[in-house]
C-alpha cells in the first residue's frame, strides 16, 4: 500500500486506532483523528472535518454503517476501512523467510478468543512466533493488528475478527479461516442476521491453505460451500459428534480427524488426544464442556491446516488455560454439609454463549445471573431450551424486560429476582449491581448447586466491559463465600 504523503481520518481513539495512527505517522501519512471522549484527538466532531484532501478513513467498530460521516465519506468516493484492512495493506516481509507473516483468522458469535488463543499457543509450541492479534488487542497477550502486521519479527498472526471489523475489509486473503458459528448478535448494528452472516463470511474469501467450518452449524456449513477459496485450499468441518470424512470430531471419547489434516489418509480416522486428558475443557466430575470442546477442535484444524507438528499441537492444547471470564470458578463456599461454586463465564455475551454455558450443568442446578444490553436479541428460546437446567434466576441490566418476557413466555415457574439498576441511586454502579445479585443468588442456591454469571448480553449499559463485570462478580463472589464458609 503506497501511502506516504497521503491524508487518513483515524475515526475513533480507541486501542486499534491510536496504534494505527502511529504506525501512519511512522510512514510519512497525515492522519487527523477524531474522537469526541479523547482530549488529544485532533477533531472533537466530525462536523468538524475538511473532507477535501482526505483519501482515506479508518473507522473504529463503536460506529455502525448508517453513521452521517461514513455515509459522507462514501458519497465523496473515499474509502472506508477497518484496522484491519490497513494491516492486511501494509504488512511487511517476515525478517527469517522474506515473505509476510501468514494470517491465521478467527470469527464467529461465540468463541474466538478462546479459539484464538488455542492456535496462538500451539504454533507456538512449533518453535514460531505467533501472537494473537485483532479483536482481542486489549487482552494482556494481544497486540494491535496493524502492529503486529508491520513487525518482521512475526511468523504468524492468530487474528480474531469481528463482524464490524469484517464489514469494512474486503481484501483480506487468509492462510487459514474458520467461522465457529453464527447466531443471532449485533443484529441492531447490522441492520439484520442475513447481513450480520455476509459480513462474518469475508473471512473464507481467498483462503489459501484450509477453510474451518462448524459442520453443525447450518448457515456456517453453506457458507463454507460456497466460498471461493484458493486453488488446492482444504475444507475441514468440526463437530461435536462422530465425524465423516472431511472431518475432525469426536469418537469414542478421543478427538479423531477424518479430514487427513493430522497426517492420515483422508476419510481413514486418526486419533489425537483423549478428551479426559484434557482438564481444562471439563468439569470437576469431568463433565464436559461442549463449547471449550468446540474451540479445540476448531484450533486444531486450523493449526493443522497450517502445517504445525500434530503432537506439538496436541502437548499445547493439553497445557491451555481458558482466558479470563470463560468458565472459571471463582469462589467456593460450604452451606449445609454442601458446596456452593460461583463460576464467571461474563464472556458469555449473547444466547448461543450462554446456552452452551447452562447445558454444561446438571438439571436444576444453576442459579443464574443474567441480563444486561440486550442488543435487540430475545432470549424466550434460551430460557426454552434450558429450563430444566435453572433453578433460579437474578436479572441484572438497566432494561431487565427483554428477559422478563423470555421467563414469562417459557418459563414462568422458575422463580425470578430483579435488581433494580436504580436502586441506591446505582444505575452505573457495577459493583452496588453485581453485590446484590449475588446476594440474592446465593439466598436461592444449596448444596451441589452453581451460581453462574452468564449473561447472554452485553455489558456496557452497567459495567466498563464484560471483564469488568466478570471481575465485580469474581470480588463480590469471594466476599460472600468468605462470609459463608468459603473453602
Amino acid at each position: 500500500m503506497d501511502i506516504a504523503g497521503k491524508t487518513v481520518v483515524i475515526a475513533g481513539l480507541g486501542v486499534s486506532g491510536t496504534s494505527l495512527v502511529e504506525v501512519l505517522r511512522e510512514r510519512g501519512v497525515k492522519v487527523i483523528g477524531v474522537d469526541e471522549r479523547k482530549p488529544g484527538a485532533d477533531l472533537a466532531s466530525f462536523d468538524d472535518v475538511d473532507w477535501e484532501g482526505v483519501d482515506y478513513v479508518m473507522t473504529s467498530p463503536v460506529f455502525n454503517p448508517r453513521t452521517p460521516f461514513i455515509l459522507e465519506a462514501q458519497r465523496r468516493g473515499i474509502p472506508v476501512m477497518s484496522e484491519v484492512e490497513f494491516a492486511w495493506r501494509l504488512r511487511v516481509p517476515n525478517a527469517r523467510t522474506g515473505e509476510p507473516a501468514g494470517w491465521i483468522g478467527i470469527t464467529g458469535t461465540n468463541g474466538k478468543t478462546t479459539t484464538t488463543e488455542m492456535v496462538s499457543g500451539m504454533l507456538t509450541a512449533c518453535g514460531l512466533d505467533a501472537p494473537c492479534a485483532g479483536n482481542i488487542a486489549s487482552g494482556n497477550m494481544a497486540m494491535s493488528l496493524s502492529r503486529c502486521a508491520t513487525n518482521p519479527a512475526h511468523d504468524a498472526l492468530c487474528v480474531e475478527l469481528s463482524s464490524f471489523q469484517l464489514h469494512f475489509t474486503d481484501s483480506l486473503r487468509l492462510d487459514c479461516a474458520a467461522i465457529t458459528n453464527i447466531a443471532d448478535d449485533h443484529l441492531d448494528w447490522h441492520g439484520g442476521i442475513e447481513n450480520y452472516a455476509a459480513d462474518k463470511s469475508k473471512v473464507f474469501h481467498g483462503v489459501t491453505k484450509a477453510l474451518v467450518y462448524n459442520a453443525q452449524d447450518e448457515r456456517v456449513t453453506m457458507l463454507a460451500r460456497r466460498a471461493r477459496t484458493a486453488p488446492g485450499c482444504r475444507r475441514i468441518g468440526f463437530t461435536l459428534a462422530e465425524p465423516w470424512p472431511g472431518q475432525i470430531g469426536v469418537k469414542n471419547g478421543w478427538i479423531v480427524d477424518m479430514s487427513g489434516v493430522a497426517g492420515g489418509e483422508p476419510g481413514e480416522a486418526t486419533r489425537l488426544v483423549r478428551v479426559k486428558g484434557l482438564p481444562h475443557l471439563t468439569e470437576p466430575d469431568g463433565t464436559v464442556y461442549p463449547h471449550l470442546l468446540a474451540d479445540a477442535l476448531t484450533a486444531l484444524a486450523l493449526a493443522l491446516g497450517y502445517g504445525a507438528d500434530p503432537k506439538d499441537c496436541v502437548a499445547a492444547l493439553e497445557a491451555f488455560t481458558p482466558g479470563g471470564h470463560r468458565i472459571a470458578t471463582v469462589a467456593t463456599a460450604t452451606v449445609d454439609g454442601g458446596t456452593i461454586r460461583f463460576v464467571d463465564d461474563s464472556k458469555a455475551t449473547n444466547a448461543h454463549a450462554a446456552r452452551a454455558s447452562l447445558s454444561s450443568f446438571p438439571r436444576k442446578s444453576v442459579v443464574w445471573i443474567c441480563g444486561g444490553l440486550a442488543k435487540g436479541s430475545r432470549f424466550e428460546r434460551l430460557v426454552a431450551d434450558q429450563a430444566h437446567t435453572i433453578k433460579a434466576a437474578v436479572v441484572i441490566g438497566r432494561d431487565p424486560q427483554p428477559m422478563l418476557d423470555a421467563f414469562a413466555a417459557s418459563a414462568p415457574g422458575i422463580p425470578l429476582t430483579v435488581i433494580d439498576a436504580e436502586e441506591h441511586g446505582a444505575a452505573l454502579d457495577g459493583a452496588t449491581v453485581m453485590d446484590r445479585a449475588v446476594e440474592a443468588a446465593a439466598s436461592q442456591a444449596g448444596p451441589g448447586d452453581v451460581v453462574l454469571m452468564a449473561p447472554a448480553c452485553a455489558s456496557m449499559d452497567q459495567f466498563a466491559s464484560y471483564a469488568d463485570r466478570g471481575a465485580r462478580f469474581a470480588d463480590a463472589a469471594g466476599r460472600w463465600a468468605a462470609a459463608h464458609g468459603a473453602r
